[in-house]
């Protein structure tokens, strides 16, 4: 198997091919334009369409058609980018259309900087746009697992017939590591009976649709929505843990704050400190398995990210006061060091001694 030196954006492209999407829209917004630039080039060679929409809003629009037809399509922008895409996102996701969507998170809020955050945690598994719906989120912390959880978004998209958000941060966009690369795989996607190619022989019309205006058929559109995404919180709940087996203080991060965190946890390992780590890969669903299980033999949970707090609820909800959670965050692009989540954790155990 071919090992190659890979950006991380360049990596959410190659991904994307891999995983047998050929149609990309988007608008180019730092720190993720290489996506859009990679693709450029790669989607012609494998027979697939790049089109550079005048804006957001037309990109998100383009994927709701090329969806609606059936094809695996992604788009890709990053935090006020993805802001301008919610409207189309909450349609695609009350039209039940499967399609990824990456997001390469930068300082704000507002147009902010184009430094690492990750501050869109609340828009990406909250909802962001209107109405009751959910995307499922997945989230990276290496270049090789782009390539890997690419293939697994499109999988999820189409089983779910949902949208699925791929979010990173400026930091793993804009670092280059070895992944492995094998051959290009031949993907069959699954039958998609439901979309909009014609007739093709039927007697009746498919209809892609996010509009109801009676209010019983909006709710029972709404029931079969939420049945989907309780089977979503049942199956796909996805994470990894390290050291955490006999962990006295468990740090809990995401995406490439958890590798910050890991080597904090190797060096408080150092000192004799039962120190372990949780990481989410998927974010909605939220893995609250691990959480509940560790609570049942640590002291206390220290949750890293870089915002002012945003996973640390979902954990405070899993974790539902078994333990005392503790946070620290940098936020507006500032990086979190080793060093100071260290300070942090060592703090902490201090304290609880």
């Amino acid at each position: 198997m071919n090992k190659v030196l890979m950006k991380g954006n360049e990596a959410f492209g190659e991904g994307a091919v891999r995983a047998g999407c050929r149609f990309f829209f988007g608008y180019p917004i730092t720190p993720q334009s290489e996506i859009p630039h990679y693709l450029a080039r790669r989607l012609p060679q494998v027979g697939g369409v790049y089109l550079q929409a005048e804006s957001e809003l037309a990109a998100i629009n383009m994927v709701y058609g090329a969806a609606a037809a059936g094809a695996r399509v992604m788009t890709s922008s990053s935090s006020p980018g993805i802001s301008l895409m919610q409207e189309g996102i909450s349609y695609i996701a009350c039209a039940e259309l499967p399609c990824v969507i990456v997001n390469i998170m930068r300082g704000g809020p507002g147009l902010g900087n184009i430094a690492p955050a990750q501050g869109d945690y609340f828009q990406a598994v909250k909802g962001g746009g209107h109405g009751d719906y959910r995307l499922l989120v997945l989230a990276p912390a290496s270049v090789q697992e782009v390539i890997d959880l690419m293939a697994l978004a499109f999988d999820l998209a189409d089983k779910y017939r949902n949208p699925v958000m791929v979010v990173g941060d400026g930091i793993l966009g804009q670092m280059m590591e070895p992944v492995e690369l094998g051959p290009l795989p031949e993907v069959s996607p699954p039958p998609k009976p439901w979309a909009t190619t014609g007739m093709l022989g039927r007697k009746t019309r498919n209809i892609v649709n996010s509009l109801y205006i009676e209010p019983e058929e909006m709710e029972k559109v709404n029931l079969r929505l939420q049945e989907k995404y309780r089977q979503m919180a049942e199956r796909e709940k996805r994470w990894e843990e390290y050291r955490v087996e006999d962990a006295g203080l468990v740090l809990v991060a995401f995406g490439m704050v958890a590798r910050i965190a890991k080597a904090v946890v190797d060096r408080l390992r150092a000192a004799d400190i039962p120190a372990g780590l949780i990481r989410p890969v998927t974010l909605y669903p939220f893995p609250d398995v691990p959480l509940v299980r560790a609570a049942e033999r640590a002291r206390a949970f220290l949750v890293v990210e870089m915002n002012a707090g945003q996973m640390v609820e979902d954990v405070r909800l899993a974790v539902c006061g078994r333990r005392p959670v503790y946070f620290y965050g940098r936020t507006g692009g500032m990086l979190t060091t080793v060093a100071e989540v260290l300070s942090q954790a060592e703090a902490i155990w201090e304290g609880l001694r």
